[in-house]
């Protein structure tokens, strides 16, 4: 597992660019499935034919990244930010430009030593960053394949910490695609079962909403990364989710806003961890949300759940997780896609 996440992390795949990390699922899924195809958001999905009873497992495969706005005269690049970017992490990154060819640069700004002391005060907003790609000059910038519209993203390579615990760039969601990829291959569900690697849900789960539309499950699981809050500075949140103490099920999101999980959907997946004492953690969070919203919300209405990997750092090119909480995710998700159907009827 630690090779499959290393192999999905270390490729690149900003929202609305997801062609190179679309092409390793693909391959990663070959002989797994009956039919694997692209629809036309970009969404891929891979079915297994089985019963009329169908599942939908979905984990999103973008990343948050940027764009590139401006070249200025010079060859310095400005850019604007593609998902949820705390702008502080973002500076003096190693990025890579996806032109006509893979160019590398790296996010820069004013040195403190060009500031002044009120300046040095403040944080420093993306707006004010740019990407240094070595170019003398626009034209320069421009031979190199790179124009406005390149989309940009954030080069770091997965490494192995103590304890069996891993970090790299978008965990969120490259593991979630993994446990997804392992449950799919495990899973001896009996029913026809959907994977499918959704675009854009860091800009607005724009892939879950059509991809679901079309295919219209009877019940679904996104496969996500949530927040720990196990970390000096995380107490504020007063959660209990902690890295190494097992997958998370979600009871709400976004305070409500985004998915209040259904009884029959919580009860499902919660008696299925302690059936096969599968280790697992709830989470009532106030933050962000996932696919499953816009699934839930499909059509007439879709049972859906989440299950997560906890992360700390998110959104960062240093989150980290224990593979321990990732190996119990896999089980969760292949063994709830087993029992499904003893919870839920075929809905159409």
């Amino acid at each position: 597992m630690i090779e499959l996440i290393r192999k999905l992390s270390n490729a690149h795949g900003v929202s609305g660019f997801e062609d190179e990390i679309r092409d390793i699922i693909k391959a990663e899924l070959e002989g797994y499935a009956d039919e694997i195809k692209m629809d036309s958001m970009g969404n891929l999905i891979a079915t297994r034919n089985g019963s009329e009873f169908e599942l939908m497992l979905a984990a999103h495969m973008d990343e948050i990244g940027f764009v590139v706005k401006k070249i200025d005269d010079k060859g310095f690049i400005r850019i604007a930010p593609i998902g949820g970017w705390f702008s502080q992490i973002a500076l003096a990154q190693r990025v890579v430009l996806y032109g006509k060819q893979k160019v590398y640069g790296v996010i820069g700004c004013k040195p403190p030593h060009l500031m002044k002391e009120e300046e040095r005060k403040k944080a420093i907003e993306i707006s004010d960053m740019f990407i240094d790609v070595g170019a003398k000059s626009k034209e320069d910038v421009i031979s190199l394949g790179i124009d406005v519209g390149t989309p940009v993203a954030v080069d770091r390579e997965v490494a192995v910490l103590a304890n069996r615990r891993i970090t790299g760039k978008a965990f969120d969601n490259r593991v979630g695609v993994a446990v997804a990829i392992e449950a799919f291959r495990k899973s001896k569900s009996d029913a026809t079962l959907y994977f499918v690697a959704t675009v854009q849900e860091e800009v607005g789960l724009k892939g879950a909403k059509t991809s679901a539309f079309a295919l219209d499950p009877d019940v679904a699981i996104a496969i996500d990364s949530c927040v720990a809050a196990d970390f000096p500075g995380s107490e504020s949140a007063q959660m209990d989710i902690t890295l190494g103490k097992g997958a998370v099920i979600t009871v709400i999101d976004a305070s409500g806003r985004g998915l209040i999980v259904s009884q029959p959907v919580f009860r499902w997946l919660k008696e299925t961890a302690e059936k096969y004492r599968i280790p697992y953690q709830l989470e009532v969070a106030e933050g962000g949300t996932t696919d499953a919203t816009a699934i839930n919300l499909t059509k007439s209405g879709i049972p859906a759940g989440v299950v997560s990997v906890p992360a700390r750092y998110i959104h960062s090119p240093v989150e980290v997780v224990d593979m321990g909480d990732v190996e119990s995710a896999v089980e969760l998700v292949a063994r709830a896609s087993e029992n499904a159907k003893d919870y839920f009827r075929v809905r159409k």
